[in-house]
């Protein structure tokens, strides 16, 4: 079977420019009350995050019933998801406390295996600049295992997440904007 050039090529197509400013506004905007008012915006991002793991879980069953292939592990996703979502609605200021914890706790398991990893590389030839990494990253791993819970790092979490959001969406918009005048 001869294939041509033509016939290999992908063609792919840009978002246009508008999506771009508009999802950069929400990110400056999500930024901006997360520096402004970030105990009520992480209230409403849990509370949203709380709905969707509720209706995810619903929808989760629903095609268990459609495609029967792999039904254990959809009927166990998705009735944990209800639950989850259940309880984040029922008890929304716990959830505001123990999600950011949870995202803190992995970001530490995870500066602990990348610090691990490279260590060993270094030992295998990776040079001085991995042996750096790894131990920096597993240094910082471990500060964020052993602090998870403590309130200055949940803080610290909403600011760095807020910060970003607010650069990000700027760099968005602007990258939409320059590809308006391409």
């Amino acid at each position: 079977m001869a294939t041509t050039s033509d016939a290999m090529t992908f063609e792919t197509h840009r978002a246009p420019w508008w999506l771009g400013v508009i999802g950069g506004g929400f990110n400056i905007l999500l930024g901006i009350l997360l520096l402004t008012v970030p105990v009520k915006t992480v209230l409403a991002l849990v509370l949203a995050l709380g709905y969707y793991w509720l209706f995810s879980g619903i929808f989760t069953l629903v095609y268990m019933f459609v495609d029967r292939q792999g039904w254990g592990w959809k009927l166990f996703s998705g009735a944990l998801s209800i639950l989850a979502g259940i309880y984040i609605l029922r008890y929304p200021l716990i959830g505001a406390v123990t999600i950011p914890a949870i995202v803190i706790l992995f970001l530490g398991i995870q500066g602990l295996v990348v610090g691990a990893i490279s260590l060993v590389m270094a030992f295998k030839g990776g040079g001085w600049g991995s042996a750096l990494w790894g131990v920096l990253s597993l240094i910082f791993g471990g500060v964020l295992v052993a602090n998870f819970t403590s309130p200055s790092m949940i803080v610290s979490l909403v600011w760095v997440v807020a910060v970003v959001s607010l650069a990000g969406g700027v760099i968005q918009v602007i990258q939409a904007f320059a590809q308006r005048k391409e």
